[in-house]
């Protein structure tokens, strides 16, 4: 019986957290596991992935008694540090076909269509106020070079019946943004913006109210398998008969699953409030915005005004040992704020009040993955959200509550269960080595196109040995 080792967690200071944590001055509010307690499902993770779990199990079962530990306080991570974006599976769909089939495909994104609407139910019932907004969902080009990202996607979800997209040109982008950089591209209708950090903590209200036991500052140090594995804290023991594995990027410390998992970061910074500029130039609701290059940008206004603005820029670490970098970059956010004066040159003066950063689970195929360990069958996994998790996290729940329950249906069945068909990356040093390089020649590229110059051969070749 080979004891589970957990990284230890890297919280974030306070000034190092996210705006949508500290503009709702978000913190615990459970009390951390103290002693020796019991349950039937403990799960590893307070933020959406761990939440959805912990609720579906009990909608499905609501005699199972279900624990989440959570190492700082639920949504202090990923869930509250994201963009706020929330679009369906349909930008994957070719993706989700080469990896699953089309019949999976189609199933995952039509759920993620329905957890969208789940979500305005949250919200239009006054069970979670998160502020949703269903404006929309832009993904654009800003150089030839990112023309026509989409038409994979687009086609295929048109010739399975469905027409989630219409196409966009420079005036109606414009009309919708404000912003001339980008010129032509596609819309999801039923998408847009929430505060995340409020739907997070949403959620943990809602998982208190049917019961199930939260306790946060309760970092798992390790886990003992086996018939009823032990998860150990500082300060307690719980023992389950079931565990669930739901803490983004930190599971590259397990083994096992390491060699399928890679971290990067991703760096978000937000304005000060600029509502007059930004209903000067047109760009007043709530939709959310991407361009095609490849570390994307994605950004949104808040209802106050604020400009949300993120990168993904691919910061990596030494066998992805995830220190107090990836809560803040050091550079103050230089990479964002250049990207976002080229976007909007309208909000030069306006003062950018905050910048963090976090780690980012990634699997080659871009897809997370759920399953079991191989030597422990009643410890599960879910990972690699890559970044796209708002409405793809209540479908993980789903298929992670067939598994811990051992129901036999779509979701436990379909193709994101098992490692059997993902790529694993290189060992260590070839892993970080070659990350270094094929990162710089992203960024290489990327800042090439954005002036439509077309990269040297060398520089594409590397940059197309990204996963």
């Amino acid at each position: 019986m080979n004891t589970i080792t957990m990284r230890p967690p890297v919280t974030a200071a306070k000034a190092d957290r996210s705006f949508w944590l500290q503009s709702i001055d978000a913190d615990a509010v459970t009390a951390p596991l103290s002693g020796s307690e019991t349950c039937d499902v403990a799960i590893v993770g307070g933020g959406y992935a761990g939440l959805w779990t912990a609720l579906r199990i009990k909608e499905q079962s609501p005699q199972t008694e279900v624990t989440v530990l959570e190492a700082d306080f639920c949504g202090s991570g990923a869930s509250g540090r994201n963009g706020g974006q929330v679009h369906t599976w349909f930008a994957e769909i070719d993706m989700l076909r080469a990896l699953v089939g089309e019949d999976d495909a189609l199933m995952l994104c039509r759920a993620t269509a329905d957890a969208i609407e789940e979500l305005q139910g949250l919200q239009a019932s006054g069970t979670i106020d998160m502020d949703l907004r269903l404006d929309g969902w832009l993904w654009t080009a800003s150089s030839t070079a990112q023309e026509g990202a989409w038409a994979q996607a687009e086609a295929l979800s048109r010739a399975l019946g469905e027409a989630r997209f219409q196409p966009l040109q420079r005036a109606e982008i414009l009309r919708r943004t404000g912003s001339a950089a980008s010129y032509v591209g596609i819309m999801e209708g039923r998408a847009g913006t929430v505060q995340p950090a409020k739907l997070a903590l949403g959620l943990r209200q809602l998982a208190l109210s049917k019961g199930i036991v939260i306790h946060e500052h309760s970092p798992v140090i390790e886990i003992a398998p086996g018939p009823r594995p032990q998860l150990r804290t500082v300060k307690g023991a719980l023992f389950a008969g079931k565990v669930v594995l739901a803490a983004n990027a930190w599971l590259s410390a397990i083994p096992e699953l390491h060699p399928y998992l890679y971290v990067v970061s991703s760096q978000v910074i937000a304005t000060a409030p600029a509502t007059g500029i930004l209903e000067r130039i047109g760009w007043v609701d709530g939709a959310s915005i991407c361009d095609a290059q490849h570390h994307v940008l994605y950004y949104q206004r808040t209802p106050a005004g604020n400009v949300i603005f993120g990168r993904g820029t691919g910061g990596i670490a030494y066998r992805d040992h995830i220190d107090g970098r990836f809560n803040r970059s050091g550079d103050a956010g230089a990479d964002n704020i250049r990207e976002l004066h080229r976007v909007y040159p309208q909000l030069k003066d306006v003062p950018v009040l905050y910048d963090w950063s976090g780690p980012i689970d990634c699997t080659a195929q871009h897809l997370p993955v759920f399953g079991h360990l191989k030597d422990h069958a009643n410890i599960f996994y879910a990972m690699g959200f890559n970044g796209t998790g708002i409405a793809q996290a209540p479908i993980a729940g789903r298929i992670m509550a067939s598994l811990v329950l051992g129901r036999d249906d779509a979701w436990s069945r379909c193709g994101l269960v098992g490692l059997d068909n993902r790529t694993k990356l290189p060992p260590e040093p070839f892993r970080y080595v070659g990350a270094k390089v094929v990162r710089r020649a992203i960024r290489r590229k990327n800042d090439l196109e954005i002036l439509n110059r077309k990269p040297d051969r060398l520089t594409r070749f590397l940059a197309g040995l990204a996963p």
